[in-house]
């Protein structure tokens, strides 16, 4: 279980004007801004859920994972997953979790698919039987036989994205965070993306936090749906009662999502 209660991040951001005397000015004084990423943020997910948690950029999204992966660390609130507070107890919270970032790669640029992977089995101290069960069905379910020794930089990006799924599993992670899996994909690296997670979800009970902007997305793989902007969450509910939102019928997804944000002035 994920429970998240009154979390606050803020960071520093610095700020200067254009041109050389500016720029030689902010050697000597600097100026910041401060930009409240997470607000107040409270909500819990339960064993199992599949969750899409959808909001503009720079909305508190990926801050949001990232508290939860353990990277930042709140600057106020608690945060419990399966009763560990992530950023205090790394080593054992990274057994149990998968995070895939849509725009960051996990998997060594310049090595074969499968010698990233025997990389994390050791990383993860994944014992030999249990890593060879998972490596198979993930190479089988995803289609990986092909390029399993294939550079990751040689990868198109619909083939990377789908071993850096497989990478984040190996493990067998109760939890799934996914920040724009499908970002840039293609049609039909996006349905088998999709029907992958499905499947996961439904033979292993694994929970699956998705942040993404394609509304298809969280169609295909959210039961609940939570809105964030400028960082507050605005909305927490099930898809159903997010489409009761649409002002007119006949209104698309995207339409619908615009209308939100519109709404609730993110």
């Amino acid at each position: 279980m994920i429970q998240v209660e009154h979390v606050n991040k803020t960071f520093k951001v610095a700020r200067r004007s254009a041109g050389f005397s500016e720029a030689v000015r902010a050697l000597f004084h600097r100026e910041v801004d401060y930009v409240h990423a997470l607000n107040d943020i409270t909500f819990t997910i339960g064993d199992g859920e599949m969750v899409g948690y959808i909001g503009p950029n720079g909305a508190g999204k990926s801050s949001t994972i990232k508290i939860l992966s353990g990277i930042l660390t709140p600057d106020s609130g608690t945060c419990l997953i399966d009763g560990r507070i992530p950023w205090k107890e790394r080593r054992e919270h990274v057994k149990e979790i998968g995070v895939v970032f849509g725009q960051r790669s996990q998997l060594w640029w310049d090595v074969p698919v499968i010698d990233s992977f025997e990389l994390l089995r050791d990383i993860y101290e994944i014992p030999q039987t249990h890593y060879e069960d998972a490596l198979d069905e993930l190479v089988d379910l995803l289609s990986l036989s092909e390029i399993m020794r294939t550079p990751a930089r040689q990868l198109s990006l619909g083939q990377r994205m789908r071993c850096e799924i497989a990478a984040s599993l190996l493990h067998r992670p109760k939890i799934l965070f996914l920040d724009e899996p499908t970002i840039g994909l293609d049609a039909v690296s996006k349905l088998a993306v999709r029907d992958f997670i499905r499947r996961q979800n439904r033979i292993h009970g694994t929970t699956v936090l998705l942040t993404t902007h394609d509304m298809q997305d969280i169609e295909a793989m959210a039961d609940r749906v939570m809105l964030i902007g400028r960082g507050r969450l605005l909305l927490d509910g099930t898809f159903e009662s997010l489409k009761n939102h649409c002002r007119e019928e006949g209104e698309t997804l995207d339409e619908m999502v615009a209308d939100l944000y519109r709404d609730y002035r993110i």
